[in-house]
């Protein structure tokens, strides 16, 4: 059993206050008489990431997500489900269910926040684990991708002898 309908929608509008400044963006409130599942859409301008058109991998910059609050929330975090296509091992299609396995799933207490979700969201796209994909064949193969062509580095020393 969750918190009371009355705190559980005074408490999703102050996160979704600190979230409004975050994202520098207006969130309009949720209204008293708003029935759960909530679902909040996300769209994340200028955030580098990929998506396969064909077997050619193309760079984007815009995202859409949405979060489904349920009335556990603060005992449970929001699910995630992605609505735009991104070629992810972290996130799956929209069409495969859009999940996204977010830090915060396995760091969520009651303490935790829509803004935590919200940064972590934002950062999973910028930094995808591709050691750990889900299953489905896209994750898959974003994951052989992102490990094929991961950031190297190449370091020289040079130094003076006395």
């Amino acid at each position: 059993m969750g918190l009371p309908k009355q705190v559980l929608l005074k408490r999703i509008n102050n996160e979704l206050k600190y979230c409004s400044e975050y994202l520098e963006t207006e969130i309009p409130s949720i209204p008293e008489n708003s029935d759960f599942p909530l679902e909040i859409a996300i769209k994340m301008r200028n955030i580098p990431g990929y998506v396969l058109d064909g077997e050619e991998v193309k760079h984007i910059s815009d995202h859409l997500f949405v979060m489904i609050i349920s009335e556990e929330y603060g005992y449970r975090r929001p699910e995630i489900r992605w609505q735009t296509p991104i070629f992810h091992p972290n996130i799956m299609m929209p069409e495969d269910g859009g999940y996204a396995c977010l830090k915060t799933a396995d760091t969520w207490e009651f303490g935790s926040s829509l803004l935590s979700v919200v940064k972590s969201a934002e950062q999973l796209v910028m930094s995808p684990n591709p050691k750990k994909p889900f299953g489905s064949e896209t994750c898959m193969k974003a994951s052989k991708f992102y490990l094929d062509n991961q950031s190297r580095f190449e370091v020289s020393v040079r130094y003076r002898r006395r």
